[in-house]
This record gives C-alpha cells, structure tokens and sequence, in this order.
C-alpha cells in the first residue's frame, strides 16, 4: 500500500496513520510488544497524539520488521566501532526510492535537472548509508557525466564548479566538510554560483567547534557566495526526508509529519514555538515502524519545524561521523 503518497490534507493524514498503526500493531512484533507494555488498546487509538511513538534507540537491539516481509537491504546509522549502531531493514528499496523521488521533486526538482555532486564517501564506502544510498540514486537519476563525489579532492571540486557556473548544479555535503572546503579553497566566492544549490546534511558534532546552525548558514552563504543554503533532514531509521529552503525551517512530504514532545513527559506534547524532542510519524516506513521518538531536539513552526540540536547524553550519531 503506498496510497499515501498521494495524501491531501490532515483529515487524509490521520486516516493513513491510524490506518498505519493498526497494520503495524499487527503485524511488525516489536512495535505490538511496545504497545501491549504501555497498555495501549489500538482500538481506542483515534488522534495522532495517542499513537505510541517507539524510542529510536529500539533500532540498535531489534529487527524491527514486518512479519510478511523479508529484508531486502538496511541501513545503518554512522558512528564509531565502539558504538553500537541503529540498523533499519528495509523490505522494499523501491518504495524508499519512491519515497525519496517524490519528496525531492516536491522541494528541490527533477534530479535529470541537475549535476548532482558531493562532499561525502562515495556509495562503494559507506553502501548502508541511507544518506549516501539517497545521493546515489538521485546521481543515476540525473544521469549527468559530471556527477561525482570530491570529501578527498578539493581541488577538483573547485575546478569543477567553476567550469560548470552556466549549469544548474546540486552539491550535497555534511556540514564539517562544506567548511573544510570553503577554508581550502577561499577564491569560490569570487565565482559566479547563481546556479548552485548546496544541501547541507548535518554533521557538525565532534568535529569541528560547535557553532549554532544559523552561524553554519551564514558562513556556508558567505563562504560559497550564494543567497541561500538549504538543509535535508532525515536518519537512517526512516525512508523520508523533510528539506529546509533556507533559515532553518524544514518542510515535511505530506506523508511526513513532526509532533514535539515534553522532555519532562514523553506522552504530553508542546504547542507550536515551544522547545521539546521531535517525534516523527513517517507513513512510508511501512514496513518497519512509522512512528518513531527521536533524540533530536526542536520545535514546531506550524507547517514547518526547527531542529535544534541533540538531548544531552544522547549518542553522537549521523552525518559528522560518516568519514570516520
């Protein structure tokens, strides 16, 4: 079932996550067990807010999968060897590439429209990131002879942007590496990049000394010379993406949607502009788990939503730690 790519409107959304958590409470054993523990009776479940979120951190010690389907692949979370990591089976990666296809044509436009490069390990690296799966697919998408991945030659990169001023060019990059190129190469700013849209994926933590997200937009603006810098936001246990065009505020498909949390009372959620943890409900882990408690923190804008860093003692995870 993937109707609910074509969702329109709340009152669509809710029947598609109520729908979801009845066909998951049945059929993927991990999320019943979390559900039957908290008492919930599914039956009474009619709002979004009593669906039971499952803790993210379920994804480092179980599979958590539907019982009628196989893994086809996973993907797993970055971090060190001593770290436990996050695994997501995935059943289907037709249905994560349609997720991430539509998603990326409703925020950025047809990948065929761009030259797709990043500053990231190449998918041969690090091939059960679903970041870099993500990059992968939309540089077979787009089909461009210039596609291509430059974390370890700078140099290259730079030449390349400048031969390609006159063409739409995409550039995803972690956050710590968009720096790194921009100190190794200071003349970019002197080129002409209307025509350049850089995505930047997180991954400032333990790299770098932490600065605030608006001091990374503003030196990344500054740094490459362009008006805006836009944002992608996703893990790898989930098969969306919300994007952020620009000040932080990220955007949701609308089979995607944030709740913020109380960090004093997981089941009691905030009003908008208030700060709390960040639950997500994403309708095309159909196959896994579609409602997932975060350790990120953030809060809501209404239609959009800001992320605001990590709950302290939370592991260091994510994009920073994609080169380690």
């Amino acid at each position: 079932m993937d109707s609910y790519f074509d969702i329109d409107g709340p009152e669509e959304f809710l029947n598609a996550a109520l729908e979801t958590f009845k066909y998951q409470y049945q059929n993927v054993p991990v999320y019943k067990r979390f559900v039957d523990y908290l008492n919930v009776n599914p039956l009474e479940v009619n709002a979004l807010e009593q669906i039971p979120f499952l803790p993210i951190e379920a994804f480092k010690n179980h599979q958590i999968l539907d019982q009628n389907f196989s893994s086809a692949s996973y993907f797993e979370s970055s971090g060190t060897t001593q770290m436990v990591r996050s695994k997501h089976y995935v059943a289907s990666l037709a249905l994560y590439e349609k997720s991430l296809f539509k998603a990326f044509e409703l925020f950025i436009g047809p990948a065929q429209d761009f030259i797709i490069l990043g500053l990231l390990p190449s998918y041969l690296e690090k091939s059960h990131s679903s970041l870099i799966y993500m990059v992968d697919a939309l540089m077979k998408r787009s089909n461009k002879a210039h596609n291509g991945y430059f974390l370890y030659d700078h140099e290259a990169l730079f030449k390349l942007l400048k031969e390609t001023q006159d063409q739409k060019v995409l550039l995803f990059g972690v956050s710590f590496a968009l720096l790194d190129f921009l100190e190794s190469q200071p003349k970019v700013s002197a080129m002409d990049l209307k025509n350049l849209i850089v995505i930047e994926t997180g991954g400032m933590k333990g790299r770098k000394e932490e600065i605030t997200k608006e001091e990374l937009l503003e030196q990344l603006i500054s740094g490459f010379g362009i008006e805006t810098i836009y944002s992608e936001y996703s893990m790898c246990e989930l098969l969306s993406q919300a994007y952020s065009l620009g000040q932080n505020r990220y955007e949701c498909p609308p089979w995607m949607k944030v709740l913020v949390r109380s960090l004093d009372d997981p089941l009691q959620y905030l009003p908008q502009k208030r700060n709390g943890a960040l639950n997500i409900i994403d309708l095309a882990n159909r196959h896994s788990c579609a409602f997932i408690a975060t350790q990120d923190l953030g809060k809501s804008h209404g239609t959009s939503f800001e992320v605001l860093g990590r709950i302290d003692h939370s592991d260091i995870r994510g994009c920073s730690l994609l080169v380690s």
